[in-house]
């Protein structure tokens, strides 16, 4: 009798549970995976962009941050700075040294005049006396000395002249020595080098870094996209460079357009982040879809990176895109 009045009692009970209640993206990604769309080949993914850890090239102590967690900033921006007293002393010694050698030039090139004056002379000098000796006015011996005097002035001329050689080297070395200077006092502020949103503030004024460690990590505003994992039938057709298409889960109402821009070429089997377990089991080959720069741009106060969603492609390049796949991007 209980038996029989069971089903009775079960009914009301039944009939007052709330319905689990679904998505728009848990509906639509349902309506997508139990339809077949010719032409087209689909998987879920999450949006991905590069990270950027941005380090510090010298070792030293952090004297400033200047980014905050969440900040857009611009290549070329500076991050943080590192204690540039040291450089800033090795930049004056270097200044100095410059100076010094441009000075050893001054005295050289006067060294090169006094020599060439002395030449002169002695070569006028030389000339008088070998005339003198030709008419047997002086003696052999005033005469070589006068020659060896004037061949002594010459070298001594020569002597000159390379010490302005030697200086000039001194110069440029000394230049290149500041040049250095420069540069490691400009390497001691820290830079963005993309443009992109600071994720992690990874130090803090008055810690020590070494040389080449991260300050603060930046995501790439310029670099997102989704990576969907597709079996060999799928991939074999698809073609790099073509148009691809995302929904994501919390804008289900918007389709982005992407870019196919790397094809795996080699299978692995489907990471966890699949959602059922017979996908995982398949080996499958990484498709990654690009969102182009420009799209970007316009919305990247609202790039978010690990939201979940679908991704698209045509398995016969060149077909048209049915009409629920129509780029549709807000105002």
């Amino acid at each position: 009798m209980m038996r029989a009045l069971l089903p009775f009692l079960l009914a009301p009970a039944l009939a007052c549970a709330p319905a689990m209640a679904e998505t728009p993206f848990e509906k639509l990604k349902a309506r997508f995976f139990a339809e077949e769309t010719e032409g087209i080949a689909r998987s879920n993914g999450r949006i991905e962009a590069q990270t950027v850890d941005v380090a510090a090239k010298l070792a030293g102590r952090v004297t400033e941050v200047l980014v905050a967690e969440g900040q857009i900033v611009s290549p070329g921006d500076p991050v943080a700075r590192l204690d540039d007293r040291d450089a800033q002393a090795q930049l004056l010694a270097a200044k100095a040294a410059l100076m010094r050698a441009h000075a050893g030039k001054s005295v050289a090139e006067a060294s090169v005049a006094q020599a060439d004056s002395a030449l002169t002379v002695a070569e006028t000098n030389r000339d008088r006396v070998v005339q003198l000796h030709a008419d047997k006015h002086v003696s052999d011996a005033v005469r070589d000395d006068a020659v060896n005097a004037a061949v002594s002035a010459e070298a001594a001329l020569k002597m000159a002249r390379a010490q302005v050689t030697e200086s000039e080297a001194l110069i440029a070395a000394a230049e290149a020595d500041l040049a250095r200077a420069e540069i490691a006092l400009e390497d001691l502020t820290i830079a963005a080098p993309v443009r992109g949103r600071v994720v992690y503030r990874l130090r803090e004024p008055g810690e020590v870094v070494a040389a080449g460690a991260a300050v603060v990590s930046i995501l790439d505003l310029s670099d997102v996209y989704m990576n969907i994992y597709l079996p060999a039938a799928d991939v074999g057709p698809l073609v790099l460079n073509d148009e691809a298409r995302l929904i994501l889960d919390p804008v289900p109402r918007y389709v982005i357009p992407a870019t196919v821009t790397f094809i795996s070429p080699e299978a692995q089997f489907t990471p966890k982040s699949v959602e059922t377990a017979s996908e995982r089991e398949d080996l499958v080959f990484r498709v990654k879809l690009r969102v182009p720069p420009e799209l970007l741009s316009r919305f990247e106060t609202q790039i978010k990176t690990g939201v979940r969603g679908l991704g698209f492609v045509r398995t016969e390049p060149g077909r048209d895109w049915p009409a629920d796949l129509a780029v549709k991007l807000p105002d």
